[in-house]
């Protein structure tokens, strides 16, 4: 099940959107806020942006989010004038939808953007080598420090990770891929790991 973080501060719209999307069977998670995303984003697939938000820009947002990740952005704005557009696109927006916009559209939208989204085959994975998957397919093509995942591994419901533990979780991760035929986890010393297909 994808996850989608929703970041819309029109209540309305955002209980409509996400009530929709969990009906499509995803996984929603909803913010009205960028200091509340900011503690979000980097645990979903997908990001559902408004531009114009109570604490701050959304195009802004999207930049600081590149500079750490590559996952999907899709803005959701009624700003939809060209230059906007283009601006949205040029900070790393993968998509720019305005309001008002068909739900159909939307849907469309993401079920596209999700395909980008790198896959490998299905496998047996603990709960750690699954998210620790996952942050790596999302950043596919960037190395990973091992101070960064560990922090995105952190579990406060009572999952501790530590570095030799992390290196057990890279190890075992790396021969269920190689059983898969999926991609893989390369390693350059002094920048961390990276996902390639």
């Amino acid at each position: 099940m994808s996850k989608i973080l929703l970041i819309e501060d029109d209540e309305t719209l955002n209980k409509n959107i996400a009530l929709a999307l969990e009906l499509e069977g995803y996984d929603v998670v909803k913010t009205k806020s960028i200091q509340n995303a900011e503690e979000l984003f980097r645990d979903v697939d997908l990001i559902i942006l408004d531009v114009l938000l109570p604490d701050g820009n959304g195009k802004q947002f999207c930049r600081k989010i590149r500079e750490s990740s590559q996952i999907p952005v899709i803005f959701l704005t009624s700003c939809d004038d060209e230059s906007d557009i283009v601006e949205g696109l040029d900070m790393g927006g993968d998509d720019y939808i305005t309001k008002p916009f068909r739900l159909r559209e939307l849907l469309s939208r993401i079920k596209a953007n999700l395909r980008r989204i790198p896959v490998v085959p299905e496998m047996e994975l603990t709960a750690v080598e699954s998210k620790l998957l996952n942050y790596l397919k999302i950043n596919c093509g960037q190395y990973l420090t091992r101070e960064q995942i560990l922090e995105y591994l952190w579990d406060c419901k009572g999952i501790f990770v530590n570095d030799n533990t992390l290196s057990v979780n890279i190890s075992r991760l790396r021969e269920k891929l190689k059983k898969s035929g999926g991609g893989q986890i390369v390693t350059k010393r002094g920048l961390g790991y990276k996902w390639i297909e």
